[in-house]
């Protein structure tokens, strides 16, 4: 009996260790979780905010998105590919004024939090690990219902049906349709 309960726990911790992640609710906005690894509240009015970047030679992994601050007088949202850094702004932004409310302690390298899988080599603080399933964006009907977005903010903008990807870089926003 002592077995079977041990056993029985062991897969209860196994199964919520690699289970999807849910901010916010317990709800999500994603009607189908099966290709889901994490995903946002259906609250709506919110964005995920990127990490402010002001050196990103040491970022080598593809699919990375950061708010590239290394010229904090002309900032933008950008990902990288593996070769390149791809541009999500279109305009510059000046975030000097955000960079000084950042706390000044350095990050603790080691630190990161692995989603999807037990280890990763990719190297980042939230890393997402599958090769099945996705993050879902926080989603809202309108960017203007985000009210004082930071610099870095990322949604999903559902429209009636019409999606747009939505970065804002401190200034201003940029869409991406698809």
């Amino acid at each position: 009996m002592k077995k079977i309960f041990s056993v029985l726990i062991l897969l209860i911790l196994k199964s919520s260790l690699l289970a999807q992640v849910i901010f916010g609710d317990a709800i999500g906005t994603a009607s189908d979780k099966t290709s889901v690894l994490m995903e946002f509240a259906n609250l709506g009015n919110r964005g995920l905010i990127l990490p402010y970047v002001t050196d990103k030679t040491a970022i080598t992994t593809p699919g990375s998105i950061i708010l590239d601050a290394s010229t904090p007088t002309a900032a933008k949202v950008k990902y990288y590919t593996g070769t390149t850094w791809v541009d999500l702004s279109v305009q510059p932004s000046n975030v000097s004024s955000y960079l000084t409310i950042q706390p000044v302690a350095k990050e603790n390298t080691g630190a990161k939090t692995v989603i999807g899988s037990n280890t990763s080599t990719a190297d980042g603080i939230l890393v997402l690990e599958s090769e099945t399933k996705a993050m879902v964006l926080p989603i809202t009907s309108s960017y203007q219902n985000i009210i004082n977005p930071a610099p870095g903010t990322m949604t999903l903008i559902n429209n009636g049906g019409i999606k747009t990807l939505a970065v804002y870089n401190g200034e201003q926003w940029s869409f991406w349709g698809f």
